[in-house]
């Protein structure tokens, strides 16, 4: 992998933060971040996160920022057409933050083979746990921003994800990286950015199922 330039797959959260700091880590070479958008273009697909919230966090990856909107019909479609641009620009490698949910490995690789890139995903095989216990350890700040409230209590969301609410979240059953969409998180410092970005971590907002916080830039 030394040397291999990749797109990274951005959601704004942990496990995407922990995969492209694990692929610097295996000396590949950032070329562009791709984030999914919904429809609108307004807010990111999961974690519900704004363009300007997406654009400071990639600003200080020092990478340019790929967006596509779509709706999930249209979602393979848009994200192939993203996958042929940065083909064309020669890069060579998408790399991912799947970790052990064999149907999506699946889907990424069939689909990043169409355009001839080289799925990556360094967090593959990591026990869950392992995942969230590396991401605090080398010093990452996240924030709990989306709540399924049918799978964990809505009093998590707004609150700074640390070793406490991990073993909190474990003792209740609930899984602590989220990987079953229980929780999504954004990621705002760590060894990845040149800075740490300024938000600001507004209201739970209730929405069907889910609980949310509006993230903003603080000016």
């Amino acid at each position: 992998m030394q040397n291999a330039s990749f797109v990274a797959s951005w959601s704004g959260g942990k496990d995407s933060a922990l995969a492209y700091y694990r692929a610097l880590q295996l000396g590949m070479v950032p070329k562009k971040v791709l984030t999914m958008f919904e429809e609108d273009g307004e807010i990111s697909k999961s974690h519900a996160l704004p363009l300007e919230v997406v654009q400071a966090q990639v600003d200080r990856l020092g990478v340019p920022l790929l967006t596509k909107a779509a709706s999930w019909g249209t979602y393979e479609n848009q994200f192939t057409n993203a996958m042929d641009a940065c083909r064309k620009e020669g890069i060579t490698h998408g790399v991912f933050g799947d970790i052990d949910l064999e149907g999506h490995l699946e889907w990424v690789q069939k689909t990043c083979a169409k355009s001839n890139i080289e799925a990556v995903h360094p967090l593959w095989q990591m026990t869950r746990k392992s995942v969230v216990d590396e991401l605090l350890a080398e010093g990452f700040e996240a924030w709990i921003v989306v709540v399924n409230t049918s799978m964990m209590p809505a009093k998590y969301v707004g609150k700074r994800l640390t070793k406490e609410i991990v073993e909190e979240l474990e003792l209740a059953g609930i899984d602590a990286c989220g990987e079953n969409g229980e929780f999504h998180t954004v990621v705002v410092n760590g060894p990845i950015f040149s800075s740490r970005v300024p938000v600001a971590i507004g209201e739970p907002v209730e929405k069907g199922n889910y609980v949310f916080t509006p993230v903003t830039l603080e000016v």
